[in-house]
């Protein structure tokens, strides 16, 4: 016994040592989370704060006086800049005595401190009971995706009060309890409804969950504080109630693309007179009607934060007008759970925050046949959420199980500290198509906006710098004796077919065989798939660096020496920003070479994959085609090319370091989804079987 006791103190200590180490690094991984919320938080108050007065709180404008008091003379709705209840600007009129600098300080810093408590209700209101590591976390988490969020950033830069809707709503809904608390949790409600008029949209979901109180509370506040606002301010009340019809019109015209409800939608199709109006009308019932009847399903489930964003998202898309800043309602549906697979629980909150942290534009590409789409993505977002998306609920044998990934088995390696993220193992499933294009499309617009910022954001700003750079090159191409651009341009200038030639194949494949390339790795060879994504990203990443330490002017764009566009024409070297496609991109960018980068890693991953010698060989065709382009047309240099290959190269070695060696399984295992209660392992084999 004694000896039993003795062997086990050490264990006993192993496994405590153990947990206290992971305590500890999520300690540290907590902290970390609140250094990047209260850096963000520094960051959104210096970008307000440091803005000249007259371009920051511009809806705050509407009360500032001659010497920079605020005051209320004449009508809010006079500029039509202010879009607020009649009951918001009797909020506000305490302030009319504060001078506008003091004014701007305090209402910063108060609006920091509402999304501090928004984030802290939402962390709280997640469906219980939550793991320790979300409940460590999802303070911070919350806090930082506020931050980072269009609305409020948009709420904080107009001097707006849309975020005190939702917070009243989520205290309303989640802070108070019980028959006292439900007549609280609805006046608060009731006042956010005074905000945010759509709110009353959450009368019908406390009624049919059970907290009449607090609907009733919130019918008679909501009452109240509008009959107050009426008979201090009855010529702005009656502007805002009738004039402009719960706020249609003020704030922009109704088809502005910043108005994501409906009601803009329909203008924005070329809708407009009583079928417009009539159509809005029942589209926005059978929205209001499905969301409800969603929202109480969800609250009934326990998932009552999902259910006030169900509902909230069905407020903006039914009210007349939504601008940026009153759709912070969309953001909270990222608590929903979607899907039976671990690996498409990401889809849809990843979807979400894209589509609530960037401009539309860098969602979807600058097409005409995708316009509808991108210019009401939030809109589209918000009726997803609000009528489509098949959230699990709690009672869903996948809610808390979600069928596992597969993993390929590791492939042992030479060296010690390879793979040196163990943890990023190989998947064997293919990942969700959805959520590769949406980072697909992110990363690429991401890589669009560091190209172009590389020179100041425009391509005169760093014309000198790059024309100088242009000079080293081709010093050292000469002094190597491989200064061939200016032979070989004019030599295919003189063949018409073979310019023809080159300028198709320098126009056209640049795009379309890299992706051609990821999308039957993605179809037939999943673990190659990631294998290859992962080294093309981080190329990709290495070419940026280039771009932004080294702007460099391609032959065609040195003054003097020559060289004849073949795919552009002629350049006016006269004016600063000179070039067809100047406005759209940097075409400084030219080390390392793109263009030959992704064509080598085209053919690199095709003479590893492919399974026949014809075509390995068609597939390293590729970058010797896009070598001679790029030098026949003026575009690259030489050096370019070697750039372009060192690149890939440290790309495909970043992918070793990090994952390991390519996995030899290759092929993609699909992983059935197995009814409840049923094991998703495969079968043993006939040998091994029992009764057989």
């Amino acid at each position: 016994m004694a000896n039993a006791e003795h062997s086990g103190r050490p264990a006993e200590s192993f496994g405590a040592s153990a947990a206290d180490v992971t305590r500890a690094r999520w300690r540290v991984a907590r902290l970390g989370l609140w250094l990047i919320a209260a850096v963000l938080a520094v960051r959104q108050v210096a970008a307000v704060l440091g803005t000249p007065r007259g371009e920051r709180m511009t809806d705050l404008e509407t009360w500032v006086g001659e010497h920079g008091v605020l005051h209320v003379a004449g009508s809010l709705y006079d500029s039509t800049q202010f879009t607020g209840t009649p009951f918001v600007g009797l909020v506000l009129k305490p302030f009319t005595r504060a001078a506008e600098q003091a004014l701007g300080w305090g209402w910063t810093f108060g609006s920091l401190l509402l999304v501090v408590a928004l984030g802290l209700v939402a962390a709280r209101a997640l469906p219980q009971p939550v793991g320790r590591r979300t409940a460590l976390l999802a303070a911070p988490v919350a806090i930082s995706l506020l931050m980072l969020s269009l609305p409020v950033r948009n709420a904080f830069w107009l001097g707006q009060t849309s975020i005190i809707p939702v917070l009243f709503v989520l205290l309303g809904c989640f802070a108070v309890r019980g028959a006292q608390g439900d007549r609280v949790g609805g006046v608060l409600i009731g006042v956010a409804a005074a905000f945010q008029p759509t709110v009353l949209l959450f009368v019908p979901l406390l009624w049919f969950t059970d907290r009449r109180r607090a609907a009733v509370s919130t019918g008679i506040t909501f009452a109240a504080c509008t009959a107050v606002a009426w008979a201090a301010m009855a010529q702005d009340s009656y502007t805002y109630w009738v004039h402009h019809m719960a706020g249609v019109g003020l704030g922009g015209e109704a088809d502005d693309l910043a108005n994501q409800s409906l009601h803009g939608f329909l203008l924005r199709l070329g809708l407009n007179g009583p079928l417009e109006i009539a159509l809005f009308l029942l589209l926005g019932a059978a929205v209001a009607v499905l969301a409800l009847r969603r929202a109480v399903r969800y609250a009934r489930d326990g998932q009552l934060l999902l259910a006030v964003a169900v509902t909230g998202c069905a407020a903006v898309a039914v009210s007349p007008a939504t601008w940026q800043h009153q759709l912070l309602w969309v953001l909270p549906a990222v608590v929903g759970r979607v899907g039976k697979r671990a690996s498409d629980r990401y889809v849809w909150p990843v979807a979400v925050v894209l589509v609530m942290t960037l401009p539309a534009k860098m969602m979807l590409p600058n097409m005409s046949a995708l316009y509808p789409l991108r210019d009401n993505v939030v809109l589209l977002a918000a009726l997803a959420a609000a009528v489509a998306v098949p959230f699990l609920a709690r009672t869903s044998p996948y809610f808390d199980t979600p069928v596992p990934t597969a993993y390929a088995p590791p492939v042992p390696t030479r060296f010690k500290h390879v793979p040196l993220l163990p943890f990023l193992r190989r998947v064997l499933t293919r990942p969700n198509l959805l959520l590769e294009l949406l980072l697909i499309r992110v990363t690429y617009a991401a890589y669009s906006q560091v190209r172009l910022a590389a020179t100041g954001g425009s391509n005169s700003a760093g014309r000198a710098r790059a024309e100088e750079h242009g000079t080293q090159i081709l010093d050292i191409e000469r002094f190597l004796h491989i200064d061939i651009e200016h032979a070989i341009n004019h030599a295919v200038v003189k063949v018409g077919w073979l310019r023809d030639f080159f300028d198709f194949y320098y126009t056209s494949f640049h795009f379309v065989v890299p992706l051609a390339v990821l999308g039957v790795l993605y179809w037939r060879r999943p673990v190659d798939y990631r294998w290859a994504r992962a080294s093309l990203g981080f190329a990709t990443l290495l070419a940026l660096v280039g771009f932004w330490l080294y702007p460099l002017a391609p032959p065609r764009l040195m003054p003097g020496l020559g060289i004849i566009d073949t795919v552009h024409g002629v350049q006016d070297f006269s004016k600063p920003d000179y070039g067809t496609l100047t406005h759209l991109t940097n075409q400084y960018a030219a080390m390392p070479s793109l263009h030959f980068g992704w064509s080598l890693w085209c053919g690199v991953a095709i003479a590893i994959i492919a399974p026949r010698m014809w075509m390995k060989a068609l597939g390293l065709l590729h970058p010797l085609f896009t070598v001679s382009a790029i030098v026949a047309t003026g575009n690259h240099w030489v050096l370019d090319a070697v750039g372009g290959a060192a690149v890939v190269a440290a790309g495909f070695g970043l992918t070793y370091w990090f994952q390991g060696p390519r996995a030899r399984t290759a092929a993609a295992k699909e992983v059935a989804v197995p009814a409840p209660g049923v094991s998703s392992d495969p079968p043993a084999p006939a040998k091994h079987r029992t009764g057989s």
